[in-house]
């Protein structure tokens, strides 16, 4: 019992280590990626998207709209 409590304490501890961090990646990396995040880390990553269109190049914005399109056609 004690080293279930061990294991269950230990791994509720080390999950915040596996979130990941949109915030860290560039906005081109971001933009490479969609279409390709995990169900479960979506929410975050388009808010971190949707909070750098502003900022985003001419370039950028264009390759964003290609990729959102790309995305809705797999569904």
């Amino acid at each position: 019992m004690k080293k279930l409590l061990t294991v269950f304490i230990f791994l509720a501890f080390m999950s915040p280590l596996f979130a990941v961090d949109f915030s860290e990646m560039s906005t081109q990396e971001l933009i490479e990626i969609i279409g390709f995040v995990k169900k479960e880390n979506k929410t975050k990553f388009e808010k971190e998207l949707k909070s750098r269109v502003s900022t985003m190049s001419q370039k950028e914005r264009n390759q964003y709209h290609k990729n959102m399109q790309k995305s809705k056609e797999k569904r």
